[in-house]
């Protein structure tokens, strides 16, 4: 990939997608599509080859996804398995059918057995039962997976996938209820501290254990997998640092200057007990996260609140 390829970024508009699009530009790549060039929906297999028919990309970066908190995952199953399968079917076959010289599809940490051994390896996918909370959506993303190795055993086609760990940045969805951990915290605590509230209530125990990475380390990581990283099975994309929800609530509810007291929910799902990657293979290519949790939530919080503010 050099700086004038062909590049597109599937989901630019989205939290990963905006920052590879964003990393892209500000590393000299001249030659980048997405949505702000070209809208249409992935879902749709014929708009999808369309578009590849048309552009002819050499480099794809596969970011785009149906996402959600454990309560969306709970109450959408259909949607969250669905409308992944579509994309990834749509974006990969398509990549195979237009020439694209390689292409890193993005899967998820949850795509890992509940119970995973810690940390988890990449050799531990499909070795025990999913969490109930997000199956729907991890089988979609296996199945992408499984996809991308299945082109490459057939047609020796270099694509590639990656599994980020839980991510944070700019432009996340903020919503109360439906959105992940760290969005959903900074929302409920701003709005808590503008009203004068004196708690606000969390879902969960806290106990569970999490790594956090900001969106811009993994467009990071990505371009330097793109680069670097030409093999079958996945690799993880961490920072190797985990906080249980407590822990991060605290650092959430300081970021904001929310003065009240944290109530738990325990009646709400808590998912996983625990998340934290093996990033071995991915050190050993010489990456390493630059932006630690401190940082990320103040520079996220802002983001939120221009977000939030009435036109």
């Amino acid at each position: 990939m050099d700086l004038n390829s062909t590049i597109y970024v599937a989901g630019s508009t989205g939290l990963v997608g905006s920052a590879l699009m964003n990393e892209l530009e500000n590393s000299g790549y001249t030659n980048v599509v997405g949505s702000s060039t070209v809208n249409f929906d992935l879902r749709d297999r014929e708009a999808t080859h369309r578009f590849f028919d048309q552009h002819r990309p050499e480099y794809v970066f596969v970011a785009s996804a149906k996402v959600g908190g454990i309560v969306a995952n709970r109450d959408q199953p259909v949607d969250f398995l669905s409308d992944n399968l579509l994309i990834a079917q749509n974006v990969i076959s398509s990549a195979h059918e237009y020439g694209v010289r390689k292409l890193l599809f993005l899967g998820s940490s949850c795509i890992y057995p509940k119970q995973c051994a810690q940390p988890m390896r990449e050799d531990s996918l499909l070795s025990g039962p999913l969490e109930p909370t997000n199956e729907a959506y991890a089988l979609a993303k296996i199945a992408g997976i499984k996809l991308c190795q299945a082109y490459r055993d057939q047609h020796d086609c270099d694509f590639i996938s990656a599994l980020p760990t839980n991510l944070y940045g700019r432009n996340d969805h903020y919503h109360p209820e439906n959105s992940h951990v760290i969005p959903g915290m900074l929302r409920k605590f701003h709005e808590a501290k503008e009203a004068g509230k004196t708690q606000v209530e969390l879902w969960g125990t806290g106990t569970p254990k999490r790594e956090f990475m900001h969106a811009d380390d993994l467009a990071t990581a990505c371009i330097h997998l793109m680069l670097n990283y030409s093999y079958r099975e996945p690799i993880n994309v961490g920072t190797g640092e985990e906080f249980s929800i407590a822990e991060l609530a605290e650092s959430v509810r300081s970021t904001v200057g929310f003065q009240g007291d944290i109530i738990w929910n325990s009646e709400m799902p808590d998912g996983t007990p625990r998340k934290l990657l093996d990033c071995s293979k991915l050190s050993a290519l010489g990456f390493k996260h630059q932006i630690h949790l401190a940082e990320g939530l103040r520079s996220t919080y802002l983001d939120m609140k221009k977000q939030l503010r009435p036109a």
